[in-house]
């Protein structure tokens, strides 16, 4: 595993080669600051058993606090932006880290998988709103009661709103440049 310093210098570049190749595909102009990345991993119910499957792991400022909250051995990320792979894969050796669409999350996971929660740094507002709500309804199904579907967004509306028997709360994060917001989605 790399230290932080190597491992800053190392995301950093790999941030901004995945934002000029693909710019709607990066969910921020900088990356995730380690306050935010641990206020979203601070979301997780440690009680619950199971996977945690983070979508769209970026350079790995919240993979970093999901393993550091809940160990590497609990966390599937899959990540479709190539230029993020090979400095993930380097600095989270322990991590099931996968390629491919993390809107098709299902496909990655193992069979009879139990999933503790769903993390998102996908950009969502990118995507048509019935996608937004696709992606939430089936993040919720695929775990029990309680489940989590975490989300970071840098608007001050919900991403998705909150359907029947779901809970939405937010958290705002004013350390992080910019501001950003950690919303909680949890099935009743």
């Amino acid at each position: 595993m790399l230290d932080d310093a190597s491992a800053g210098s190392l995301s950093y570049g790999a941030f901004l080669r995945g934002l000029i190749a693909n710019p709607k595909g990066v969910s921020a102009p900088t990356p995730s600051s380690p306050v935010l990345a641990e206020a979203i991993a601070a979301e997780l119910d440690l009680s619950r058993p199971g996977l945690v499957v983070e979508l769209g792991p970026g350079t790995g400022a919240v993979t970093a606090a999901l393993v550091k909250r809940a160990g590497s051995d609990r966390i599937l990320a899959i990540e479709r932006e190539t230029s993020f792979l090979t400095p993930l894969r380097n600095r989270f050796p322990d991590v099931d880290i996968r390629y491919g669409d993390a809107l098709a999350f299902e496909r990655f996971l193992p069979p009879d998988a139990v999933i503790a929660a769903v993390v998102s740094g996908l950009p969502l507002l990118h995507l048509p709103d019935a996608t937004r709500r696709s992606l939430l309804a089936r993040a919720l199904e695929c775990q029990t009661k309680g489940g989590l579907f975490i989300q970071l967004s840098y608007s001050w509306l919900p991403p998705v709103k909150a359907a029947e028997g779901v809970a939405l709360s937010k958290r705002a994060i004013w350390q992080n440049f910019p501001p950003a917001h950690v919303w909680t989605y949890k099935s009743a």
